[in-house]
């Protein structure tokens, strides 16, 4: 430790200690000076030599942060910057260095010059060196603060640089991905419950509980919970079938002890008590078709709490069991639905998506319902195609509704569907009423949902009525007396099933004040269309005779999952008479029940068969 700390540690100043007479012996005065001054000297190259390599580490540091910048115009500036504080620094090093050098050989010249006033110059020695020391010490502080700027500026352009990059990949990413693609956090709830009514409000005390869950296992569809009973598994499995064109086909399998509580499970059905499938559930907890048949039961009793909980066990046991390829974000794995063993899962997914939009969370289930239209996008078993219209409505996802109806209208004719027809237009208009659009963008949106409402409602004329009547609207006199809008605009029973089914879903949709007004002003110029006769009315009236002859099973399956009375009302006879199961609804005519196969050698070794 040096002198001057000792002094510093002790509170005395230099000039201040005490005077020994002792010590004041002539002519031997000035050596203990100089041998301060050396000493002096040498502390002062130590810390220029401890300086120096801090400088140049951040000098260095500043040289790496730049190169990790991604503007070449903020490099080359910050580059001037440097250079220029370079500049400035080094004449002020060189000359510090040179005057250092000078009064080194001018003192010791003058030492063996005038050795009889050392003593005399020593303290004005000491006092030079001091200064130089100030100097020094300040010029080199300001290096590093001004270092330490530099760096703090790189940072702050490195973040801003990087929060703009990410910014635009996440809004201009999503044009560049599949119409079908599902994102993992917009299949859970607390995502769109937290942009609602913030994390606290949705969280509250859960985040301690589920450190102390029991399932270990990370899972994208549900979120485990500790009431639950022990997970084991159940027996079911994943495999994969085969990879084609970029796509995979997974089929789940179940192990013989899971088909055989499969037979248990329909005699349970076969009595018509609910308390047989609750004896059932205790023995085996995680069995998929008595979760669905027991939610069922709950729901119609009203215990909406417990019939989803059952639902979320299900989903909760079937990702347990997805094979490790299977991935439900890319929109290229697929599940046949004429295998029994897969339209539980379908079924699950569908239900769960159904207790999201009731329970407020139309963003979610718009997730959900792309993850099924995704798993069989061609045949489409549940018909999601006439309910993915109003989840884009209610969760105001309009982009993405015009997108896919652009996408798919060459290869699918979704205008020929009343659901996108009218909502289609509907999505034009409210585009055309937000604030963030110009005043020449919003008069195209606003023109051509003008058009495509009056197509629509040529198309479909028996929409309006039914519609207005659900939105308590009294019609005017000369709409309810026209021939087009009235009782005579005859329809096949498959389209009244379609229109019924898309009035009594959407009708909540048209009861804004300024879509009404909206309406009645196209219902208008459809009217003066109609009396101008138009060859588009003959053209809409004659595809109507020739298609919508019947339905499809799909459809006739999607509204009786639906519940929506309007639409189940318009049923056909060989559907409402025959038996339909909570589990599996109107199977389809051709599946494929490899099960039995697999379960035809039990079911003969457990008869006895007489000699």
């Amino acid at each position: 430790m040096s002198s001057r700390a000792l002094r510093r540690l002790k509170g005395k100043q230099r000039g201040q200690e005490a005077l020994d007479l002792g010590d004041l012996v002539p002519g031997e005065g000035p050596e203990p000076e100089e041998q301060a001054a050396d000493v002096e000297e040498e502390e002062e190259e130590l810390e220029e030599a401890v300086l120096q390599p801090v400088i140049k580490s951040s000098i260095r540091k500043t040289k790496k942060n730049k190169k990790n910048l991604s503007n070449i115009y903020e490099l080359i500036c910050d580059a001037e910057k440097a250079t220029t504080d370079e500049d400035t620094v080094k004449p002020e090093e060189q000359n510090g260095d040179e005057s250092k050098e000078k009064s080194d050989s001018g003192e010791t010249e003058k030492r063996d010059a005038q050795p009889e006033t050392g003593a005399a110059k020593s303290g004005d020695k000491a006092s030079k060196k001091k200064k130089k020391k100030k100097k020094k010490k300040n010029t080199t502080g300001d290096k590093q603060e001004g270092a330490g700027d530099d760096i703090d500026a790189l940072l702050e352009t490195i973040e801003q640089s990087n929060g703009l990059t990410l910014q635009s990949e996440g809004c201009g990413g999503s044009d560049n991905r599949p119409v079908l693609y599902v994102e993992h956090r917009n299949l859970n709830p607390e995502t769109e419950l937290k942009r609602y009514f913030g994390a606290r409000a949705v969280l509250g005390d859960q985040r301690p509980r589920q450190r102390q869950r029991q399932f270990h296992r990370s899972t994208w569809m549900t979120i485990p919970k500790d009431t639950w009973p022990r997970f084991s598994r159940p027996g079911i499995s994943m495999t994969l079938l085969e990879s084609r064109d970029g796509l995979q086909y997974f089929t789940f399998e179940h192990s013989r002890d899971y088909q055989q509580i499969q037979f248990k499970f329909l005699d349970s059905v076969e009595s018509m008590d609910p308390n047989n499938i609750v004896a059932l559930l205790q023995m085996n907890p995680y069995h998929i078709d008595s979760l669905l048949q027991l939610s069922d039961v709950c729901r119609i009793q009203e215990d909406q709490e417990m019939a989803r909980d059952l639902i979320e066990r299900a989903l909760y046991s079937f990702e347990c069991a997805f094979h490790p390829v299977c991935s439900l974000t890319s929109g290229t794995s697929r599940l046949d639905y004429l295998r029994p063993e897969n339209r539980a899962f379908y079924l699950a997914v569908y239900k769960h998506m159904m207790f999201l939009e009731r329970r407020g969370c139309p963003r979610t289930a718009l997730e959900y319902c792309r993850l099924i239209l995704s798993l069989d996008p061609d045949s489409d078993p549940l018909c999601m195609l006439l309910l993915i219209d109003f989840l884009s409505l209610r969760s105001r996802e309009y982009n993405f509704l015009l997108r896919l109806y652009q996408d798919w209208e060459v290869h699918r004719n979704l205008s020929q569907l009343p659901n996108f027809a009218f909502s289609v237009a509907l999505s034009h208009f409210h585009l055309s009423q937000e604030d963030q659009t110009e005043s020449e963008e919003r008069e195209r949106l606003k023109h051509k949902a003008d058009l495509l409402l009056q197509d629509a409602l040529i198309m479909f004329p028996g929409v309006l009525m039914p519609l207005l009547d659900l939105c308590t609207v009294q019609p005017d006199a000369a709409v309810s007396s026209h021939d087009f809008f009235g009782p005579r605009s005859q329809q096949s029973p498959a389209l009244a099933e379609l229109v019924s089914l898309y009035v009594g879903r959407t009708h909540t949709l048209w009861r804004e004040g300024g879509v009404l007004l909206w309406l009645e002003e196209c219902v208008r110029e459809v009217l003066r269309r109609v009396d101008a006769k138009d060859p588009l009315v003959e053209d809409c009236q004659n595809k109507r005779k020739q298609r919508y002859q019947s339905a499809p099973l799909n459809i006739h399956r999607h509204v009786i999952l639906s519940e929506i009375k309007e639409a189940t009302s318009t049923l056909p006879l060989e559907v409402t008479t025959q038996s339909v199961m909570g589990f599996d609804p109107l199977p389809p005519l051709d599946s494929v029940a490899e099960f039995l196969c697999v379960l035809l050698p039990i079911l003969i070794s457990s008869f006895y068969w007489p000699v």
